[in-house]
């Protein structure tokens, strides 16, 4: 699955997030940054690959079948693919609020194109409409 698949109005209805360790190769394992979240009723996990301390990816996007603990009434999402600035390129897909136009989930690989990418798994929730005044 790509992230730009994800674009587009949607309703986000839980979140969690986690360390995993991931088979890397041969019996080497690593922890790695896991965030899951539930879409439109489908759960997806978003899985990094910190490469070698110093760059890090987003590795896999997976619908699962696993459960998540924090869930919350639907709330209206758009997601839209994140814009470069002026020295990164990005793969990175954010989510923002419909009400507060603020960005509440961001998953994906920012600064794509140097030495130096990094995983993004970022995750706001001051920024829900359900949370304004909590």
């Amino acid at each position: 699955m790509e992230l730009k698949d994800l674009v587009g109005k949607h309703e986000l209805s839980g979140l969690d997030t986690t360390t995993e360790k991931v088979k890397r190769y041969g019996e080497h394992y690593d922890d790695c940054n896991v965030i899951r979240f539930i879409l439109d009723g489908k759960t997806y996990k978003a899985i990094e690959d910190p490469e070698d301390g110093y760059r890090s990816y987003l590795n896999d996007l997976l619908i699962t079948d696993e459960k998540i603990t924090n869930t919350f009434p639907p709330q209206k999402v758009i997601g839209k693919m994140k814009d470069d600035s002026k020295w990164e390129t990005n793969n990175t897909i954010q989510f923002i609020d419909e009400i507060t136009g603020k960005i509440v989930l961001e998953v994906g690989t920012d600064n794509t194109d140097d030495y130096y990418p990094y995983c993004v798994l970022n995750w706001y929730p001051q920024n829900l409409a359900i949370n304004i005044g909590k």
